[in-house]
């Protein structure tokens, strides 16, 4: 077990160079990895509205409209021509507008209302687009360009222009802020001037070794690239500060630098190897997710925490020694002064604070079901550009989104009844078709061929909606189901529907699905891991109770708050405050358990909150800054809601680590030592409450 930290350490300025080189390697690749902002395209490929954008693009030039421009001061000409304008942008696929829902031929005042005001309201005209997805934000920059700060955009592939305009400059706002506020714990925390930066910076190179190494998977998704690297940070921050804590004790007792980091590197081994355990089971648990972001989250950050643990084996001890005299020179007395105090007065709570706990849980269960959530829509805030655009365009002509059914071609009577029952929806304020718009009486050779490809292929015949709400409304989810009805109905089996509100649907459907494997694997793996390393049943089950209490509690508070909650959020703090909060309860059960076979329970509890707090609350508090970082510098309102989530938990696990957990532990020790395989717990004063001050 020697041999390798021996090795490091003799070749340390070897190792350097090796680390650092694969870094440099890594800055290049990282420019490689495409970042991918179309939630749609992680849905599983039986989803029903997967498979109806593929036939849909085989099937026809354009697609699912997914871009709306509005456009004021215009005359119905102008508003013509600017039609032509856009279908001339390398990108746009399609443009619909009023005259391809009526003809423009018959004077405007005798055409009806209803549908002249979904395309032009008081000389403002409304643009619905279909782009295409490899060309899109070049051409919503081009759009953009074309009309001007005045004209409003909104849609899927604005907002994800928008995105790939941000995403990278808000993560490097968030880490330029993160990092400084990280360090400046680390030096409250530690002893040392230099240790701080020499944590940061290993596990800086190991983010960049990271970012690089996903050219392995080609792509990954917004929601990896803006939160991969915080939390990378965050949780293997830990694995640094148990290697030179070690070192630091080694040092104290008196050996020579190198003698004392091999010895450090073996004892640290398996608390670090342990923590990274933990933390990769609570986001190997989102690899079972249907829904690809999930596993896309997952495989980043066990090869992330896997990276960080051999950076801190390799990168820290060689940098360390490297820099030992440095080290040395810039040590300076603890900030933190002894807790024995604190920790009498504070242990007075833990009861409290676990009857509140037990109060609170069955109603914050509950409320967790209760929320409501956010599936689709998770790219623009309301402070943002597309945001701003999107809600001028709603106070103008309302609510929308677009829909496509296919179905075959041919029987022109099941058309013509399948039209009347579209058209009978309430929500449905527009429906161009071949039945409608050209007529079933007509046959298909007359109608210019521009026109007859936008509505007819040679093997379907499509119906584009156009309803009247929101994506994710009651309403629209209703209007899926009953569309998919209609299909099935009229064309068993060989109908198709696609759209944005489709799939919102799908994805409703799919993360329900996927959170029911996500906690079973989750929590089962946790338990399974506490078992091994505890040789106990009934420690692990405290653990999780604690774990899940604060999870449950966290992700209770926006239905209190009458605020939504983005479903996929809830399952990215599920799978993360897992990990980050059993990595604080094994450090304090772990120290529990030792100090109580020499000390009855009250002072052994005592002893392990004065050596363990100020760890937990380190981690906590470089979680709760990443978090609260991420929820206020992040333009994606995604992003910046998992933010929120992960500051609160860090809030909530530490809470519940340094209060509910010792009661519980308390109160269960007689228990927790006969179910315990190996536990060696001195006796107790018999008749002394289990938590007294």
């Amino acid at each position: 077990m020697t041999r390798f930290p021996e090795f490091i350490v003799k070749h340390r300025k070897k190792v350097i160079a090796v680390v650092l080189a694969v870094a440099a390697i890594s800055i290049l690749l990282y420019t490689q990895v495409w970042i991918n902002y179309n939630i749609a395209d992680y849905l599983p490929e039986d989803s029903p509205s997967t498979g109806a954008i593929t036939l849909l693009n085989d099937e026809y030039p354009g697609g699912v409209p997914n871009a709306r421009v509005m456009v004021s001061g215009v005359s119905i000409p102008e508003a013509l021509a600017l039609k032509d304008v856009f279908l001339s942008v390398d990108g746009v696929n399609e443009v619909q507008w009023l005259d391809d829902a009526v003809s423009l031929e018959t004077p405007v005042e005798y055409l009806d209302p209803d549908v002249v005001d979904d395309y032009y309201r008081d000389g403002t005209a409304l643009f619905t687009l279909t782009l295409d997805g490899a060309k899109s934000t070049a051409a919503v920059h081009e759009i953009r360009n074309l009309v001007g700060d005045e004209a409003k955009m909104s849609g899927m592939t604005v907002s994800e222009a928008f995105a790939t305009d941000t995403i990278e400059g808000d993560l490097i706002k968030v880490l330029a802020v993160a990092v400084p506020l990280v360090l400046l714990i680390l030096v409250l925390t530690t002893s040392s001037w230099i240790e701080p930066l020499l944590f940061v910076f290993t596990i800086g190179i190991a983010v960049i070794i990271n970012m690089g190494t996903n050219i392995v998977f080609g792509q990954i998704s917004f929601v990896t690239q803006g939160i991969a690297a915080l939390l990378q940070l965050a949780f293997a921050i830990d694995y640094a500060i148990f290697l030179l804590h070690r070192y630091g004790e080694h040092i104290r007792e008196g050996m020579e630098e190198k003698q004392a980091m091999v010895l450090a590197m073996k004892r640290a081994a398996t608390s670090i190897i342990a923590s990274g355990i933990t933390a990769a089971i609570g986001f190997v648990s989102l690899m079972v997710m249907r829904f690809g972001v999930g596993p896309d989250i997952g495989w980043v950050m066990v090869k992330g925490i896997l990276i960080s643990v051999i950076c801190v084996f390799t990168l820290l001890p060689a940098l360390t020694i490297c820099c030992s005299k440095l080290v040395k020179k810039t040590t300076h007395r603890p900030f933190i002064p002894d807790l024995h105090k604190p920790v009498k007065k504070l242990k007075k709570f833990c009861i409290p604070a676990l009857i509140i706990m037990l109060i609170v849980i069955v109603p914050c269960v509950i409320a967790v079901e209760n929320n409501h959530y956010v599936y689709f829509e998770v790219l623009d805030g309301p402070d943002t550009r597309v945001g701003q655009d999107t809600q001028a365009i709603k106070d103008t002509f309302g609510d929308f989104s677009s829909l496509v059914l296919m179905v075959p071609n041919g029987d022109f009577a099941s058309e013509r009844e399948l039209l009347s029952c579209i058209e009978d929806i309430p929500i449905v304020s527009g429906v161009i078709s071949y039945s409608k718009t050209v007529g079933t009486e007509i046959p298909q050779e007359y109608p210019d061929p521009e026109t007859l490809s936008k509505l007819v292929s040679d093997d379907y015949t499509r119906y584009v909606i156009t309803v009247n709400t929101t994506i994710e409304s009651d309403e629209a989810f209703a209007a899926v189901e009953t569309l998919r009805s209609l299909g099935e109905q009229y064309y068993p089996g060989k109908w198709a529907l696609a759209g944005e509100i489709a799939n919102a649907y799908d994805l409703r459907d799919c993360v329900k699905k996927d959170d029911i494997w996500v906690n079973l694997v989750g929590i089962g793996g946790i338990f399974l891991v506490l078992m091994l390393i505890f040789r106990s049943l009934i420690t692990p089950a405290v653990l999780v109770f604690v774990i899940e209490s604060s999870i449950w509690i966290n992700c209770s508070i926006p239905y209190f708050m009458g605020d939504s909650l983005f479903y996929f959020a809830r399952m990215i703090i599920f799978a993360l405050q897992l990990a980050a909060t059993v990595d604080y309860g094994i450090l304090l059960v772990d120290r529990y358990f030792l100090f109580r076979k020499t000390l009855p329970k009250r002072e052994a509890m005592r002893e392990t909150m004065c050596a363990a707090s100020v760890s937990i609350i380190t981690s906590a508090a470089i979680l709760l800054v990443s978090g609260f970082s991420l929820a206020f510098l992040s333009s994606n309102i995604l992003l910046s809601a998992v933010g929120i989530l992960i500051a609160r938990g860090a809030l909530l696990s530490v809470i519940a680590v340094l209060f509910v957990l010792p009661a519980l532990l308390l109160l269960f020790d007689k228990a927790i030592q006969k179910l315990t395989i190996g536990a060696k717990f001195v006796k107790d004063d018999a008749g002394k409450p289990a938590v007294t001050g």
